[in-house]
């Protein structure tokens, strides 16, 4: 009796949803491939193990040196030493250092010492969750659609209550533009690395002003302008690049925006695996918008960058599931970050691009245009910025002083001394006075000094 209440016992727990002790320590020392957390704190991650390519311990604690030692000296080094700063960046920053090295990329810890207090989760009543759901392209809406996202049937991340405050702060922040749902794996990964702190200071909520504000300005507001622009940009440059796949998505009629924005407002934290998705972002922090077209570039090329994959995709259905259907082989972040950073496709071109389809942009589009000249290109750019902001603030300003000069006394011009027909003898005779007694001293032009023998 006791074995057979001990097997219903058994089928019972089997039974039971494991979403229900998610993190309790049993889940993490059970038996089992699903009950071990791999090394980013997933309970049955595919990143339990390194995979192929990735470094080995002794190169990681070199590379958390050379961070610690540019960390401590930022200034110095972004100004003398950027180019050391993304190439470090391309190589991946330690996961060790990444709550240190994030914030000063982006320039939060900037606007986090330059607007103290500004931070304040405000305690407001919780309210229902919006009827209807809204997908990441139309999620704008106040703090209550924060809530609702927020509940406890939607519940994908952790650090939910840091989430919730967060995305309710920049709300308050910028009441204006609202919430996007987008801006919720965005949060979340912030989170990840970037704990709070305290009631006034949250790194995580300013880089996340940061990335909204400098990094993608106009992708989170009201009207996404920015989305159709890159969009629009994007198809032309997968036209200059990927000529036979640009092809091939216009005949199925797959458009860009079909697979672009969640890619890009999410900032593949919803496409790609999770230690893919950390060497884009240490990339994107350091590189800026460019790293995002790279890497779309490259994920349209491993999904139908070959004939027989484009054959095997003769509709829109097909074409949109091979997009989202890499093998995650070709995923991993070694392997792929090396593609990514071979795309040729520079910040000039780029720049070009975007006034190529902002001036065919302004011709069509009655919305509102984007403003492409507020997206800084990077963490140096940003840190210029900032620079010559606070150069700005802190100088002060130059009282006028009236200086005024006593006029110059006028002198008679003198008059050059009358020389024809005189001697420079004579004049220098009634110059000096009398002449001295003696015989005269004789001189070139004398006799004695032409009867000189030698």
């Amino acid at each position: 009796m006791a074995q057979a209440l001990g097997e219903d016992l058994v089928q019972s727990s089997e039974l039971q949803d494991d979403s229900s002790s998610l993190g309790s320590d049993s889940e993490l020392s059970g038996p089992g491939p699903y009950r071990q957390a791999d090394r980013y704190g997933f309970i049955g991650g595919s990143s339990a193990e390194p995979g192929p390519g990735h470094p080995p311990a002794d190169l990681i604690r070199q590379r958390e040196m050379k961070w610690v030692e540019m960390t401590s000296h930022w200034e110095k080094t972004m100004s003398r030493r950027y180019k050391k700063v993304k190439m470090q960046c391309r190589k991946g920053i330690p996961s060790a250092l990444r709550a240190r090295c994030w914030p000063l990329l982006c320039g939060a810890q900037v606007c986090q010492k330059n607007s103290p207090g500004t931070y304040q989760v405000r305690e407001l009543p919780p309210l229902p969750r919006a009827q209807g759901g809204c997908s990441l392209g139309r999620g704008h809406r106040g703090w209550e659609g924060v809530s609702g996202d927020l509940a406890p049937d939607g519940v994908f991340w952790h650090r939910q209550q840091g989430l919730l405050q967060v995305l309710k702060a920049y709300t308050l922040y910028r009441p204006e533009q609202g919430y996007c749902q987008a801006q919720g794996p965005v949060a979340a990964v912030l989170l990840m690395y970037l704990p709070p702190e305290g009631s006034e200071l949250h790194p995580a909520f300013w880089c996340l002003v940061q990335i909204c504000e400098v990094y993608l300005p106009g992708y989170y507001g009201p009207h996404m302008e920015a989305v159709r622009l890159d969009a629009e940009v994007f198809m032309a440059l997968l036209r200059r690049l990927l000529p036979r796949v640009h092809k091939h998505l216009q005949q199925v009629g797959v458009g860009p925006l079909l697979y672009l924005p969640e890619w890009f407002l999410c900032l593949f934290a919803r496409s790609l695996p999770f230690p893919t998705v950390l060497r884009i972002w240490d990339a994107f922090l350091s590189e800026g918008a460019k790293v995002l077209f790279r890497v779309g570039l490259t994920l349209v090329r491993l999904a139908l960058g070959t004939a027989e994959q484009r054959m095997a995709c003769p509709g829109l259905l097909e074409t949109l599931g091979a997009l989202r259907a890499i093998p995650p082989t070709q995923l991993q972040e070694e392997v792929f970050m090396s593609q990514v950073h071979s795309v040729a496709l520079s910040e000039r071109d780029l720049q070009r691009e975007i006034r190529v389809q902002l001036a065919q942009l302004s011709k069509s589009a009655p919305e509102p245009l984007p403003r492409p000249q507020a997206r800084l290109p990077g963490a140096q750019a940003i840190f210029e910025a900032q620079q010559l902001a606070g150069a700005r603030g802190s100088a002060r300003p130059e009282v006028p002083r009236i200086v005024v000069q006593p006029p110059e006394e006028t002198t008679p011009p003198r008059r050059k001394p009358q020389t024809r027909g005189k001697t420079f003898h004579g004049l220098l005779t009634r110059s000096r006075g009398p002449p001295m007694e003696g015989a005269p001293r004789p001189h070139r032009g004398s006799a004695s000094f032409l009867d000189t023998r030698f």
